[in-house]
């Protein structure tokens, strides 16, 4: 049963994120007086136009005009000349009958017999150099527009299966349908205009902060829009491409799938609104019946079943939407045990959080994380002014969708006060200490709290229309046998919960979990109780100023936790009871090596954001929706496989 509607009151109580800018490759102007090449490349052949105005055809390249900065121009120009004038004068040297004669006959592939001769005798520090130039040139070039989507496409790589792509928490613009003023807000001059992920939204934050919160904020008795207000999901290709202009997110992935012949009648981003409940995105938007929609169309359109992408939050919308499709009832898909064997090529888990993350319990405590944590006094004190903790833990709050991601599993997973299952040697408190208080003021910092201990404490501190809509929508338990495994099936509070409910039976079905490791991210706290508990309208916080490190970091992509993908590792089991169809899955753990001078990252990055600019997977994203999904082999680089064997997830 779709789970219970509460009335709608008209007023909800009034409580930014940061802007990072994209930093793109820099063109350099040619001199006009430069003997300098300069190369133009066609998606078919490279012509190369020298001073003199001759053309040379070079070996087809799958990118596009590319300009080196000036600086690392330089540098490459003077070691390549240097070990031009070293061949030359060992070449000529050689030749006991040398005259200037001999240049008009000279040939560079005369060379190419010496090259090797040659490396044994140059200084070390001049090959290297030149090897990491290369290096480095190569890396830059994976993340120039279209450029893996190119190299695929002359590969042989061909669009095959449609591709449906569902974006993670807060990536979805989120834009204004009201067309009538209230008395708190001039509505009018927002319609159509994003208050979520535009440079509207920090224009409406910063000079019209009351306004752009009764928009933004959900009412806290029914979960919905606010009376008078009305927030939508952005639609289309366009809806997660970038949060704002220059900071891309899903564009990289888009622009690939493009290069291999992939357009809008192929690919499709089902973007939703992340602040709803999974039932209520159903309720109110149709949200997977539109989705089941588009994909059955495609089958019947296409002839090809569909490759479902997510990113964070989107896998645990993914799973949801798979028990949902398949249940019976009037607000369910109805689609029968068959439909995601029939109808699902494959799914790819990118960065997902399908057992959820630990910072999601200290935003909905106290409205804080390590980033704002960090902040020097004089920024916090800013922000504090400007859009205190108390305002931003009530703001989530109303946003069910959040609460979503609360971590799953208890102490199984998690950590008990003694041991956790990612634990290091001669660590001497435990991660499972996730909560952890240095000095007692009163019994609200009495104790360490587990991960469970944890999310019962935040009822205690939140409003009770909090707890009610979290026990109503969500469920993060474990499932100790099969019988529990099938009543659950019936239950949809444990639809978004893996360790409750089993995958469909769909043998057919491929899973690919692509994550970053490398990074760290946040995976315990150190908190303090408010000495003032009616100045900052909190009773606790992280403990920042203090001797001790109040953020304790362990492994992930720097937002979610390695450990959240541990379900990945244990649908893998003999005989799980979680993969009764056995479909095949296939991991692949990413480092993250984030060039030093790109702020996104560059080419091999694996933040858990940026992740989605990283040239590997884009190649293995293209792999999968044109058909070559099974060239793709694991790849293990943490521990997390040891970690996960560790969770006991009762009988098998």
């Amino acid at each position: 049963m779709p789970p219970r509607r509460r009335k709608q009151v008209s007023e909800a109580p009034s409580s930014g994120p940061g802007v990072i800018q994209d930093v793109g490759a820099q063109s350099v102007e040619d001199n006009a007086s430069s003997k300098t090449p300069m190369v133009e490349v066609s998606a078919t052949a490279t012509t190369t136009t020298l001073a003199d105005g001759d053309e040379v055809k070079q070996h087809e390249l799958p990118h596009r005009k590319h300009r080196k900065p000036l600086k690392q121009s330089r540098r490459l120009v003077f070691f390549l000349g240097a070990f031009l004038g070293i061949v030359l004068a060992w070449y000529f040297a050689a030749s006991p009958e040398f005259s200037l004669d001999s240049l008009n006959d000279l040939n560079l592939d005369s060379f190419a017999e010496y090259f090797e001769d040659m490396k044994g005798k140059l200084p070390y520090g001049i090959l290297k150099e030149a090897n990491d130039i290369s290096q480095k040139e190569q890396t830059m070039l994976k993340t120039e527009p279209f450029a893996v989507g190119r190299a695929m496409y002359l590969e042989g790589l061909r669009a095959k299966y449609p591709v449906v792509m569902v974006p993670g928490v807060i990536s979805t613009g989120l834009e204004s349908w009201s067309v009538t003023d209230t008395d708190e807000c001039s509505c009018e001059q927002y319609f159509r205009k994003r208050l979520w992920g535009s440079w509207n939204m920090l224009r409406a934050m910063l000079l019209d902060k009351t306004c752009w919160l009764k928009h933004i904020m959900l009412d806290p008795i029914t979960g919905l829009d606010p009376k008078g207000y009305k927030l939508r999901a952005a639609q289309g290709l366009e809806a997660a491409d970038f949060f704002i202009t220059g900071y891309w997110i899903w564009n990289k992935v888009l622009e690939n799938l493009a290069a291999i012949a992939y357009d809008p009648n192929m690919m499709h981003t089902a973007a939703y609104d992340w602040r709803l409940s999974y039932m209520d995105l159903e309720l109110r938007d149709g949200y997977f019946s539109k989705l089941k929609s588009i994909i059955e169309e495609n089958q019947h359109r296409l002839k090809e079943k569909t490759v479902l992408v997510s990113h964070s939050m989107g896998s645990q919308v993914i799973f949801y939407f798979f028990k949902w499709a398949e249940a019976d009832g009037p607000h369910f898909g109805n689609g029968g045990k068959n439909w995601v064997n029939d109808h699902i090529h494959a799914f790819v888990d990118v960065s997902g959080s399908s057992l959820g993350t630990p910072k999601s319990i200290v935003a909905l405590l106290s409205g804080e994380m390590r980033d704002t944590v960090q902040l020097n006094a004089l920024a916090v004190y800013g922000l504090e002014k400007f859009f205190s903790r108390s305002e931003r833990a009530l703001l989530l709050r109303s946003f069910p969708g959040i609460a979503s991601m609360l971590p799953k599993g208890g102490e199984a997973v998690w950590g008990s006060l003694e041991f956790a299952i990612d634990d290091v040697d001669n660590q001497t408190v435990s991660y499972g200490n996730f909560i952890q208080f240095r000095h007692t003021m009163s019994q609200l910092s009495a104790k360490n709290l587990t991960v469970p201990d944890s999310i019962e404490y935040l009822f205690t501190q939140a409003p009770g229309w909090f707890r009610d809509r979290v026990e109503e929508c969500y469920s993060h338990g474990i499932a100790q046998t099969r019988a529990e495994v099938q009543a659950n099936e019936a239950d949809p509070r444990k639809w978004i919960n893996p360790l409750e409910v089993a995958l469909p039976n769909a043998p057919d079905l491929r899973i690919f979990c692509l994550y970053g490791v490398g990074k760290s991210t946040e995976r315990a706290y150190v908190y303090q109780e408010e000495k003032d508990k009616g100045l900052v309208k909190l009773n606790v916080s992280i403990a920042a100023g203090g001797m001790d490190e109040p953020v304790i970091m362990g492994e992930g992509d720097g937002t979610v936790s390695l450990i959240t993908h541990s379900m990945c590792h244990r649908w893998r089991d003999e005989g799980s009871k979680f993969n009764p169809g056995r479909s095949k899955v296939t991991i692949v753990e990413m480092p993250h090596e984030p060039e030093r001078f790109d702020v996104r990252g560059g080419a091999k990055t694996a933040e858990h954001v940026d992740i989605l600019g990283r040239a590997e997977l884009n190649e293995l994203v293209l792999k999968v929706a044109a058909g070559k999904g099974d060239e793709i082999e694991d790849r293990f680089v943490s521990k997390l496989k040891d970690y996960a064997a560790r969770i006991n997830l009762g009988q098998n």
